[in-house]
């Protein structure tokens, strides 16, 4: 069973001033992979849908990501190019040597808008080779059981039906992209991990800056500030909670309530690429509980620890997702608590990109890989709450190798990273685990004694 101690979260390096950049030699080559998948795939074209809630598919394809707007990305095998977008996204485009056409159509502008200087859907398809016969994979961002399932609107699944005049000939194509074993987002390059470690730490730190605010008294939105992205994107809305009624909402923006001696809270901010979150109770011990969670939570805290040491043991390259469910299965008290989704996820720009972690699962894990320890305990006692989210990554040595000679302070990061979590928290890691963020599985259950946290024993 874990054990509290006393332990200084320690510096782990300062970060560079600028935020790594994606090369544009890199998007090319997600661009021509994805065109090189097509004829396997036998698919004529691809159409990538996003708006401002869904843009990931097509922000990694070109670094774009539509702002107010919608807008689709249409690829043929022949490598043409063309995005169409609406009137506030027309200046708004990807870097010009990617060779993507831009069209204005203006129906995926805001209602209200002027709309008289766009070709019609039909023609704009029609011309770019989209007719009777023709084979398209549809993009949005998930994809269903049935391939038939289309998430894209309507107005788009509706047209592309009519003139392909097959409407089996359209089909869901996201698992291109997104499928845990064989997407093209699933494995992540050097340039991309160095880009969601910046992001981990700015995460990492705003949280740990807001728990160590955090006193009786104070309000959710008086600990929002600390939550600083920096400018970087958000992947969901900022979160301070407090109290059992607004923890249990999961994603409530910060409000008026207060801390108070006892209740449970929960904080976390999401950038693209990176989520930390923290939870546990407003307590400085378990004298400051009342009797029936005083006598509960201590175990449950603990046992939840269990299970995410015992998660990032089973971590490795190779490692079948459904083992390190099963390990972290294998340490949980079913007494205490039950996982509420699975134990841990994928992710990218978007906060969840798919999830190969749950019972029986087969999927190998692979080098690139960017993951989430998200794993979130259900109280079957008492209410309580704990959580340690935090980023990771996995990398082979070659991986490894471009991270240390390309971004040598990142690289020392995750060195100190798995260094503090082996000495101080006896978590011992595999040499393809690289923990992004600067609380790596560090986990104060009473968080206002922030200094005494869970150890494996």
């Amino acid at each position: 069973m874990s054990v509290l101690e006393r332990i200084s979260l320690p510096e782990f390096g300062g970060l560079e001033e600028d935020c790594p950049v994606i090369p544009i030699e890199e998007y090319q080559d997600r661009l021509g992979k994805i065109t090189d998948a097509m004829p396997q795939e036998k698919l004529d074209f691809l159409a990538v849908y996003a708006d401002r809630e869904h843009s990931a598919n097509i922000c990694f394809l070109t670094g774009f990501d539509p702002r107010f707007e919608e807008a689709l990305l249409l690829l043929d095998r022949k490598g043409h190019r063309l995005l169409l977008v609406g009137n506030e996204c027309i200046g708004y485009l990807p870097d010009r040597a990617l060779g993507i056409e831009a069209e204005l159509y203006q129906d995926f502008s805001l209602m209200g808008q002027p709309r008289e200087s766009s070709r019609p859907l039909r023609a704009i398809l029609t011309s770019f080779g989209i007719g009777r016969g023709s084979r398209i994979g549809c993009i949005g961002w998930k994809y269903f059981d049935s391939p038939a399932t289309i998430e894209l609107p309507a107005f788009l699944v509706d047209l592309l039906r009519e003139l392909t005049e097959e409407p089996q000939n359209l089909w869901n194509a996201c698992g291109l992209l997104t499928d845990p074993g064989r997407g093209l987002r699933v494995s992540n390059t050097a340039s991309q991990l160095a880009q969601f470690e910046y992001a981990a730490v700015r995460c990492s730190e705003s949280v740990l800056a807001a728990i160590r605010n955090l006193r009786p008294g104070v309000r959710e939105r008086d600990l929002e500030p600390f939550l600083q992205p920096g400018g970087l994107p958000l992947s969901m809305h900022n979160v301070v909670s407090f109290g059992e009624e607004q923890v249990r909402k999961g994603f409530a923006s910060p409000g008026s309530r207060k801390a108070v001696l006892g209740d449970p809270f929960v904080i976390s901010l999401g950038i693209w690429g990176s989520l930390s979150a923290r939870a546990g109770v407003i307590a400085g011990g378990p004298a400051d509980l009342a009797p029936e969670l005083a006598g509960f939570y201590p175990e449950f805290a603990a046992n939840y620890f269990d299970v995410v040491a015992a998660w990032y043991e089973a971590l490795d390259i190779g490692a079948e997702a459904g083992a390190v469910f099963a390990a972290a299965e294998a340490r949980r008290n079913d007494r205490l608590f039950r996982f509420a989704l699975n134990t841990g996820h994928l992710t990218h720009l978007d906060e969840w990109l798919h999830s190969p972690f749950s019972h029986g699962s087969t999927i190998p894990l692979r080098s690139g890989m960017a993951i989430q320890a998200d794993i979130i305990p259900l109280s079957n006692g008492p209410y309580c709450y704990s959580n340690a989210e935090d980023g990771l990554a996995l990398a082979d040595e070659k991986l490894r190798s471009q991270i240390a000679s390309g971004y040598p302070r990142c690289w020392e990061r995750i060195g100190a990273r798995r260094n503090f979590m082996a000495e101080a928290l006896h978590i011992r890691l595999a040499d393809c685990v690289l923990p992004l963020s600067n609380t790596p599985a560090w986990l104060p259950p009473y968080a206002l004694s922030a200094d005494r946290v869970l150890i494996a024993s």
